[in-house]
């Protein structure tokens, strides 16, 4: 970390805790430090104690509610074909984002959609009453939720990133056009400082994911939204009483609206007291809204469908670019026909206690980034099956030898460790440098009396890699030298409990090695951390 990170961080540290001493106890001993293990990825949330009064009273407002205008968008247009629709959602607020971006911003993609969501705790208007005292603070937020939704459009996949995370933050441009300087902070600065236009250029340096839209909404527009799917059922484990948040309730489910819908959502008092304790439970809800908007309850009622929607778009601000154009609107509302409860995944982006200050968040590497490597490689549309091809090969039937050629060491073992994680039957590893230097061009390979089939086989690992599909060549080369891989981790049955008898292919790693394209699903060390329809907060 450079001298003036680390000034900042100590600059920080000077300041009372957010999470106070209880909480830098809970973290220290909880929460994994960084490139730990996935097995001891963190479970108990951390303690969080308000700086000062003012202080106390934000941190009591923040909540995961903007989802459900998310949740509104996706269910729009299923009855599309209607021009109220239509002119219900070019009613939405819209932002112009035009030239205050940036250039350097991730290569946009075709297929998955990703959107941006934020919970704005503003005071204004009918606001007023959370929170007088902060009438003329501004707008925070302590939400900031990515929303990935799949090409297909029938998955989609919300994380939440904790507002103490502490993280690099560019250089941006606020949304009045006024520069913000580049600086280490917590992540939810990037709102508070420069608003959304800021917040979307730090989340895209963090995860290098291109932000195609942003989606925001208050504490009003939640309790409409809420209200106008009818309430929504959570679970207590345990009796709450909180004067702060408005909400009192005994233990058990209930079915939550309006008010008491919000205070759920901005409960503190409740549990171990922790930020990460109050996202779990906020997924919760939100997995239940989304069960909701998109049960054939809402999807089926004419009069229900319209008081969402139009309750939807009185109750967010987006970008201009997506407010006003009602096809793209009604485009991914029509193709979320597909998308059922089962089909949405929460999670937190994987967390432990900061080595500078652990009252504050550090990522947790390399789970943090192989959850953005899925999602930003989740961009291809499955085309429908062609009953007159053969069936495609599966990466569990395809043997693979890998062999370096070039001089960079370790290179075969750690690709074939990346391979075989992603269900490959690596064989052999070992070297392929021929004594002239490096191999300039890296191949997929098959021997030539497996023509038939080789090319099929090929193409299953050659999917795999980064960067523009290499097509499989015709002949095989003899390594320097070989040795048989043995995996870290015994590889899962292979179908039907049979070894695959397929021909063996060869990857030769050239000087242009472009590396293993990550798998488009949440990685296997991180599942136990999901939230979705089936989880029950009581069980």
């Amino acid at each position: 970390m450079s001298d003036h990170r680390q000034a900042a961080v100590r600059d920080r540290r000077s300041e009372p805790a957010s999470h106070g001493r209880r909480g830098a106890r809970r973290a220290g001993g909880d929460g994994p430090p960084p490139e730990t293990s996935p097995r001891d990825l963190p479970t108990q949330p951390r303690e969080a104690a308000p700086r000062s009064k003012g202080r106390k009273q934000r941190r009591l407002t923040g909540g995961a509610w903007a989802g459900i205008a998310a949740t509104g968008l996706l269910v729009l247009g299923t009855l599309g074909g209607y021009g109220v629709y239509r002119n219900t959602v070019g009613n939405i607020d819209g932002v112009e984002l035009a030239g205050k971006l940036g250039n350097n911003r991730p290569a946009p993609v075709k297929g998955a959609l990703n959107v941006l969501i934020v919970g704005s705790d503003t005071r204004e208007g009918d606001n007023l009453k959370y929170g007088q005292k902060m009438a003329d603070a501004g707008k925070r937020t302590d939400t900031i939720i990515l929303m990935h939704i799949a090409p297909d459009r029938d998955k989609a996949t919300f994380v939440s990133f904790p507002r103490d995370s502490v993280v690099d933050m560019p250089a941006c441009q606020s949304e009045t056009g006024a520069p913000v300087a580049a600086r280490t902070e917590m992540i939810n600065a990037a709102y508070n400082e420069g608003g959304i236009t800021c917040t979307i250029t730090t989340i895209e340096a963090l995860t290098d994911i291109r932000i195609d839209h942003f989606v925001e909404v208050d504490f009003t527009g939640f309790k409409n939204i809420v209200d106008a799917l009818g309430g929504v059922r959570v679970c207590l484990t345990k009796p709450v009483d909180d004067k702060k948040a408005k909400l009192q309730l005994p233990a058990g489910w209930h079915l939550l609206a309006g008010e008491k819908a919000l205070g759920y959502v901005r409960l503190r008092g409740y549990g171990d007291g922790s930020d990460i304790g109050r996202i779990k439970r906020q997924q919760v809800f939100l997995s239940q809204v989304v069960k909701k908007a998109t049960s054939s309850e809402l999807l089926t009622d004419p009069v229900k469908m319209l008081n969402f929607i139009n309750t939807a778009a009185k109750s967010v601000r987006m970008d201009e670019e997506l407010a006003k154009d009602t096809g793209t609107l009604l485009e991914i509302g029509k193709s979320a026909q597909k998308l059922t409860a089962g089909g949405v995944k929460l999670i937190t982006v994987p967390w432990g206690p900061h080595p500078d200050d652990p009252n504050r968040v550090a990522w947790v590497q390399p789970y943090a980034n192989q959850l953005f490597a899925a999602i930003k490689n989740d961009t291809e549309v499955t085309p429908p099956p062609d009953p007159k091809a053969k069936p495609a090969v599966k990466r569990e039937q395809v043997r693979i030898q890998v062999f370096n050629g070039t001089d960079t060491p370790n290179r075969a073992r750690e690709v074939a460790a990346e391979l075989a994680d992603q269900g490959f039957v690596v064989t052999h590893v070992g070297n392929a440098r021929p004594a002239t230097g490096n191999v300039p061009t890296t191949t997929v390979r098959y021997a030539k009396k497996d023509a038939a089939d080789g090319v099929s086989y090929g193409d299953a690992l050659a999917a795999r890699l980064s960067g523009d599909k290499r097509a499989p060549v015709a002949g095989k080369v003899r390594p320097v030298t070989t040795e048989k891989y043995v995996p870290s981790v015994a590889p899962p049955p292979t179908p039907g409990g049979k070894a695959p008898t397929g021909p063996v292919i060869q990857l030769v790693i050239g000087a242009d090695w472009p590396g293993v394209r990550a798998l488009p699903k949440i990685p296997d060390a991180l599942t136990d951390k999901v939230v979705d329809s089936k989880t029950n907060p009581c069980t």
